[in-house]
C-alpha cells in the first residue's frame, strides 16, 4: 500500500509562502469572486478562477500562482 503524501510534499511553495511570507484564503468570499487568494502584507500574490472542477485542482492553481510570483520578483 502506498502512502499519500503531506501537503508538503504536494505544495511546497504554498507551505513556504505561508511558513515565511504570508496567507491563503479558500473559499468563496462575498467581496473577491477568486476561489483562491494569496497575500501577504503588501498586497495581493494571486487570485485564481471562480471555481475549479476539485479543490485539488484549486491547490495546484494556487500553487503554480504563487511560484510564478516568487520567480518573478526573485523570492
Amino acid at each position: 500500500m502506498s502512502k499519500s503524501k503531506s501537503f508538503e510534499e504536494q505544495y511546497p511553495t504554498i507551505h513556504r509562502f505561508v511558513e515565511e511570507i504570508g496567507w491563503i484564503e479558500v473559499g468563496e468570499n462575498a467581496m473577491i469572486s477568486a476561489f483562491v487568494r494569496a497575500y501577504y502584507l503588501g498586497g495581493t500574490v494571486y487570485q485564481g478562477k471562480d471555481s475549479y472542477p476539485s479543490l485539488e485542482a484549486a491547490f495546484k492553481d494556487l500553487e503554480a500562482g504563487i511560484k510564478a510570483y516568487l520567480d518573478e520578483n526573485g523570492i
